[in-house]
């Protein structure tokens, strides 16, 4: 709360809320003059997000709807439909650092409901279609592009790599099949299958039931490694914040990319199964894996 005393006398009442996304109400009371104004952003992923304003008072009352992009870490752009007392609008707004450019737009001084709806309408439909159609199958194809190019550039080293898993993976093997023998008899802990690499091509090999040569290039099976180190408990715990390609058996199948573990496994006559990101712990089990 803010108290003006010199000149103009005023009373500024405001709420911030950042839970869901950051959020603004503010009220101003004056001796001649009084004002609300809130908005609202709602982020859809870490480059892209949407924003609703409203102002209302003595001088204004108008609704802003928009969003905007993250281009790099200092800049962002957006594109604004305003419609108030004063007119409808579109405005482009440009932010580089702690600069910001607006260029605003005058479409109509009237407030014709066919031409508003019209203004917001046709814009957002244009945005929604070149993302579908034309910027969405861009950015996946120069990803997919950069990632082939990367493959190629560290074939040699990923071959190698696999290699010595694989010669790793068979000095575990008396200790890890013994494990699970163990625990088959007495129906604790046992991985049936577990696979490490590429998110996509996890997906991809989970949905089609199938491995073909380009999405076994992109993992690793790591069950009888886990089998190895479960333990006498009949638990298996991997660290938060550890690269899984560090531990024994494992190794990056695609360097640069981020990786993922799935893990099948059975309990207690149960069947689970679960996926964890690179860095996550991994404590089993877990009575919410259960499937």
């Amino acid at each position: 709360m803010t108290c003006g005393l010199l000149g103009i006398s005023y009373v500024m009442v405001g709420m911030v809320r950042d839970e869901i996304g950051p959020g603004r109400v503010q009220l101003v009371i004056g001796t001649s003059s009084f004002g609300a104004s809130a908005h609202y952003v709602r982020r859809f992923s870490s480059k892209s997000h949407g924003r609703i304003a409203g102002r209302f008072g003595s001088t204004a009352v108008e609704v802003e709807v928009g969003g905007g992009r993250k281009l790099s870490n200092f800049s962002t752009v957006r594109m604004l439909y305003t419609i108030g007392i004063q007119g409808i609008f579109w405005k482009f707004e440009f932010h580089r650092g702690s600069q910001k450019l607006i260029v605003p737009i005058l479409l109509s001084r009237h407030l014709n409901p066919l031409f508003a709806t019209g203004a917001f309408v046709i814009p957002t439909s244009i945005y929604f279609l070149l993302k579908k159609f034309v910027v969405k199958p861009y950015y996946l194809k120069r990803e997919k592009q950069k990632a082939l190019e990367n493959r190629e550039k560290t074939h040699a080293q990923v071959q190698e790599a696999r290699a010595a898993a694989e010669k790793a993976q068979q000095l575990l093997r008396n200790v890890a099949d013994r494990k699970k023998r163990r625990q088959m008899e007495t129906g604790g802990l046992v991985i049936t299958k577990s696979l490490y690499g590429n998110p996509k091509a996890l997906k991809k090999a989970d949905e089609s039931g199938e491995m073909t040569e380009e999405l076994a290039s992109q993992l690793i099976d790591v069950t009888l490694p886990l089998n190895f180190l479960i333990n006498d408990s009949g638990q298996l715990k991997l660290h938060e914040g550890m690269k899984k390609s560090g531990i024994m058996g494992f190794f990056d199948p695609c360097p640069g990319e981020p990786n993922q573990l799935y893990v099948e496994y059975t309990y207690g006559g149960q069947r689970f199964k679960v996926l964890v990101d690179d860095y996550d712990e991994l404590m089993i089990p877990r009575e919410e894996d259960r499937v």
